[in-house]
């Protein structure tokens, strides 16, 4: 079965700071993994990387095929969603203008626009502007946006905090279809009953090295 990532004594260095140390992490189709660790552990870097916005100073890590010692093929990162702890939106648009925004870029029908609004409840705020939102509202259009993106490697840092339990269970959705559809997920949080529903193997994460 082909991995989807793999780590391999991956090291980060940020700003003269060892961030991640030693990691070694492999994801094959279907996996959904867990990590924990109190703030500062490397959490957020960890997702970054497999997300290949951050780029390895040491050891080995392959994302979807994609070396990233290297700089990654655009449609290698167009294949990733990665819900970040601030929804990354467009302030002064509305919710649905960043939705149809991104369908463009991406060769989606506006059509599809409309349909993942009524499937996270947000219909009749859709035409809210971002600024004026609130962070529910935020992170359910983010989760809109992902149902329509359908992503092989979904990534989810403290995604279900802040959220009632109706947008949970969206991130559960979401999860859910990933797995589904022969995707991999990871998510971290502070601690395990802010990760993802369904989770098969947890890791701790503590001053940059994971442990099972």
């Amino acid at each position: 079965m082909d991995e989807l990532a793999r780590l391999q004594k991956l090291e980060i260095t940020l700003d003269g700071r060892r961030v991640l140390d030693g990691i070694d992490l492999a994801l094959r189709p279907g996996a959904s993994i867990g990590v924990v660790g109190p703030n500062g552990s490397g959490k957020t870097t960890l997702l970054r990387t497999l997300a290949t916005l951050v780029r390895p100073t040491g050891g080995e890590a392959q994302v979807l095929g994609s070396d990233l010692s290297k700089v990654p093929d655009r449609s290698v990162r167009s294949r990733i969603g990665l819900v970040s702890h601030i929804p990354g939106l467009f302030e002064e648009l509305t919710l649905r203008e960043n939705l149809v925004h991104f369908a463009r870029l991406t060769g989606h029908p506006e059509h599809v626009v409309d349909k993942a609004i009524d499937v996270v409840g947000l219909t009749r705020s859709s035409d809210r502007a971002v600024s004026a939102s609130s962070f529910g509202m935020k992170r359910r259009a983010e989760i809109a946006w992902l149902l329509i993106a359908k992503p092989v490697l979904l990534l989810l840092d403290e995604a279900r905090s802040g959220l009632d339990g109706d947008a949970r269970q969206l991130i559960d959705v979401l999860s859910d279809r990933t797995l589904s559809a022969g995707g991999a997920v990871v998510s971290v949080s502070h601690e395990t009953d802010g990760l993802s529903t369904g989770v098969s193997e947890v890791h701790e994460l503590r001053a940059g090295s994971l442990a099972v």
